[in-house]
């Protein structure tokens, strides 16, 4: 398995901001995860896998450890027995178009989510009332230990949370659909995406987090249509983007008193500032 080595991170992110990676690596069958997994715990070395990038945040110095892109079979999809069975690494987007030429539905919603299937399992991801802990059957989980199947009740899914801890990560997904029309699963996710496109920008490059319309710093500003949103302009950093949301929970805190949690994913030498009290 070959491990690159300064890797921009950049490029797997949907903000186009953070440094580069110490290493990286594209495993394409769970072996050769495992195998990563273990080197790196064996070497005190940190581990993070990158999906679509939607949610995360790569600090502007970069990544020390090993950063993972899952490919290959870890990125595959099929239809088994009305079931879907995916990688880690497949686009949620992929797993909705296969169930939709099986006549297999349960998933529209994932239609709003610009993931993976692993960042989907890690956080519970969910939209339009729906979430992944209510069409999960099993996920594999693999460690620099072990590698076996867990339930949702075994991976503690909440609310855009779960008991996953780094180190761990999510090589596949078994989800239990239901027989439905075609055309049905479609005039469903148009629905659906007619309500995204109304409420959040879709053509700019954004990640998730909480703020005011229209705040702007640096290259980075909170979108004007949607403040859970924030957009790059142009040019911005990773730093920007942290003080957009630290600006945003200040505020929040300020004006409402409330404390406005931040769902981004962090990878890097990179934390938001603690609210105050």
């Amino acid at each position: 398995m070959k491990i690159q080595e300064d890797v921009s991170l950049s490029k797997f992110t949907t903000l186009g901001t953070g440094g580069v990676a110490r290493r990286f690596a594209k495993p394409e069958l769970v072996g050769e995860l495992a195998d990563l997994l273990a080197w790196a715990e064996e070497n005190d070395i940190p581990t993070a896998p990158v999906g679509l990038g939607s949610n995360l945040l790569v600090a502007d110095e970069g990544f020390p450890g090993l950063a993972l892109k899952l490919d290959g079979v870890l990125a595959a999809v099929k239809i088994r027995e009305g079931r879907l069975i995916a990688g880690g690494g497949a686009p949620l987007a992929v797993c909705l178009h296969r169930a939709r030429a099986a006549e297999l539905g349960g998933i529209e919603f994932v239609c709003a989510i610009p993931g993976t299937v692993g960042g989907g399992v890690w956080m519970n991801a969910g939209a339009y009332g729906n979430d992944i802990a209510a069409v999960l059957v099993q996920a594999h989980v693999v460690d620099g230990r072990s590698a076996r199947w867990l339930t949702p009740d075994e991976l503690g899914l909440r609310y855009r949370r779960s008991d996953l801890v780094r180190g761990q990560v999510v090589s596949g997904a078994e989800f239990r659909l239901q027989p439905k029309p075609e055309a049905e699963i479609k005039e469903t996710v148009r629905e659906m995406q007619q309500r995204r496109k109304d409420a959040q920008p879709t053509n700019k490059r954004t990640f998730g987090a909480c703020g005011l319309k229209g705040h702007r710093i640096g290259g980075a500003q909170i979108s004007p249509k949607h403040a859970n949103f924030i957009e790059n302009t142009g040019g911005a950093s990773s730093a920007d983007a942290l003080a957009l949301i630290a600006e945003a929970r200040k505020r929040a805190l300020e004006q409402f008193g409330v404390r406005l949690e931040a769902e981004v994913q962090l990878l890097g030498p990179i934390e938001i500032p603690p609210l105050p009290g």
